[in-house]
């Protein structure tokens, strides 16, 4: 229901995706260590509710990205997860790139395609037509010319009878 209300979501949202997807794998992490937010966090000297937004991906209750990327190295240390993997997933992080403008980009240039081909069908529909018509006017004032010619003969021929 909410996208139907708001079909485009907020940039904040995009721009969190890697810290979410961070977040799920270290949050995966942890509940197979059986371990809490708050005792990791005390021992990393993080906030539990800093520790708590990295997991749910919520950039905006975090500070700066610097501090959240060194907050991710060493939770995923502590962890012992694929840091490398982990730190290239922060660095994918979609900062500029918005994918509703671009498929509203993409699909207003297909309606400028296809409003193109529709003129050009329309003109070309157009032209056959006035070509057309242009046609039975040139022939029709032949026949005329023709049925003229003819008739003016005949009553001729008529008086001479």
């Amino acid at each position: 229901m909410e996208k139907i209300n708001n079909p485009k979501p907020e940039k904040k949202q995009l721009k969190s995706f890697s810290l979410s997807k961070i977040g799920n794998l270290i949050k995966e992490a942890r509940l197979n260590r059986n371990e809490s937010i708050s005792e990791l966090a005390a021992e990393l000297k993080i906030s539990a509710q800093q520790f708590k937004a990295i997991e749910d991906g919520q950039e905006e209750l975090l500070p700066e990205r610097v501090f959240i990327k060194a907050m991710v190295k060493r939770i995923s240390e502590k962890l012992k997860l694929d840091t490398e993997l982990i730190m290239r997933e922060f660095n994918n992080k979609v900062d500029d790139v918005n994918v509703d403008e671009i498929a509203e980009d993409v699909n207003k240039e297909k309606k400028i395609k296809t409003q193109s081909k529709q003129e050009s069908s329309l003109i070309f529909i157009f032209t056959i037509f006035i070509s057309g018509l242009f046609g039975l006017l040139a022939s029709s004032a032949v026949l005329n010319t023709f049925s003229n010619f003819d008739n003016r003969e005949q009553p001729k021929e008529l008086i001479r009878n």
